[in-house]
């Protein structure tokens, strides 16, 4: 991972106005859903999306999956990182 794609420690990683993540049984589980799109979103990115709200930092969201689910720190920092840079990219998410 380059520097040029790190998230700060102290980022509030957030979905912005428009985009929201929702419970779809058509689309068979969890979707992110914004302006004329629509993205199924696994459950190990569900999981990180719920903490996306604003107010958890980019560190404190990745301590908090790193114990909820047993997981080496460095990869579930790799994981997320890479998962929310995909996401801000599409203008799915604030960083």
């Amino acid at each position: 991972m380059s520097d040029a794609a790190a998230i700060a420690p102290d980022a509030r990683p957030h979905l912005p106005r428009g985009v929201r993540l929702v419970h779809n049984e058509a689309q068979g589980g969890w979707v992110l859903l914004a302006p004329e799109r629509v993205f199924k979103a696994d459950a190990i990115a569900t999981e990180v999306l719920k903490r996306c709200t604003g107010e958890a930092t980019f560190a404190g969201i990745v301590d908090d999956l790193a114990k909820s689910f047993a997981a080496p720190r460095e990869k579930i920092l790799a994981d997320v990182t890479a998962l929310l840079r995909g996401l801000a990219d599409k203008k799915l998410l604030d960083l």
